[in-house]
């Protein structure tokens, strides 16, 4: 594959099986250069795995990939030495201070020795630890460790960045402070490829791809999916009890998905069935009181449960 001045990564066909498990199913993709690209899916639906496969530790079982214009299975050492990678389960070196957690890492990533000082500069700037450089990184709150991690990530100045759940276990202000670097670094024109589990985190992104059980469901920017990915209008109604609303809604004329959020039920109508304000009156003839619907805007959320539940469950399209 030749270099791509505008896509820094590209797969097309990207499978990996191991044995008779599909982990990842024929995945199509295209990040553009300075993109922030999320990769959104529930556990076990082979986000890692593709990640993986991209940096070029596991090599496809079919169809093809490359990063920052390398074929990932046929050149994944030039990979490797032009991406950043950090993981939940990056290990910085508990015993050993900030300053030599980034000599280390600078060391493996080969950064030459003219240019580490200034490169251990900016990652303790970055990290906001400046002043703590002889600090045991055991010694530090989990948002410090994160920025620190990455800041060790970036040493050698990569020009495509995967993140795989990078944000796990820390506390949302220091998470909203990382997708402020993650932006930074983007600014720079360096491609960020990020999972995350954390729905409000997808909004940060320029664009999602939702994945499920290996196969891609979704792709688009956040607008885009809320827009378009119900299939209908969402509405929001107030009534009880909910589990007997949700059963008498399923095979309701129109309805799209229902689903409980809360103490309220969100209900997505397509056209030709049941109208907004026809809810309250088709629940009262089931026994349940109900309060007028209100049209909302759809959250990411509500367009994860639909894409990949119900007719994605079925086998349709979604």
């Amino acid at each position: 594959m030749t270099h791509d001045s505008v896509s820094s990564v590209v797969a097309r066909g990207l499978t990996k099986r191991f044995q008779d498990f599909t982990a990842v199913d024929h995945l199509d993709l295209t990040i553009g250069k300075g993109e922030v690209m999320g990769f959104i899916g529930p556990n076990g639906a082979g986000k890692s795995t593709a990640i993986r496969m991209l940096c070029g530790l596991l090599r496809p079982s079919d169809g093809s990939a490359s990063v920052a214009g390398f074929d990932v299975a046929t050149r994944p050492q030039d990979v490797r030495e032009h991406i950043g990678y950090m993981s939940q389960k990056f290990s910085l070196y508990g015993d050993l201070t900030v300053r030599e957690n980034l000599r280390f890492f600078g060391g493996i990533y080969r950064v030459p020795r003219r240019d580490i000082g200034e490169r251990m500069a900016f990652a303790v700037a970055m990290a906001g630890l400046a002043g703590r450089e002889d600090a045991l990184v055991g010694t530090l709150a989990g948002g410090w460790k994160q920025r620190l991690a990455l800041g060790c990530a970036i040493l050698h100045r990569p020009p495509v960045l995967f993140l795989d759940e990078p944000t796990s276990g820390v506390e949302p202000e220091a998470r909203r402070r990382f997708w402020d670097l993650i932006h930074d670094l983007a600014a720079d024109g360096v491609t960020v490829l990020v999972s995350t589990h954390y729905m409000d985190e997808a909004e940060y992104c320029n664009r999602i791809t939702l994945i499920d059980r290996g196969k891609l469901v979704a792709i688009g920017s956040p607008s885009e999916l809320r827009t378009h990915g119900l299939g209908g209008d969402l509405f929001e109604i107030a009534c009880n009890p909910l589990g007997a609303a949700l059963k008498a809604l399923a095979g309701a004329p129109g309805m799209v998905e229902a689903a409980i959020f809360g103490d309220k039920l969100h209900v997505v109508l397509g056209p030709g069935g049941l109208r907004a304000e026809d809810l309250p009156v088709f629940l009262g003839q089931h026994g349940i009181e109900a309060g007028p619907a209100r049209k909302v805007l759809a959250s990411l959320e509500d367009v994860f449960v639909k894409l990949v539940s119900g007719k994605h469950e079925n086998g349709s399209p979604p």
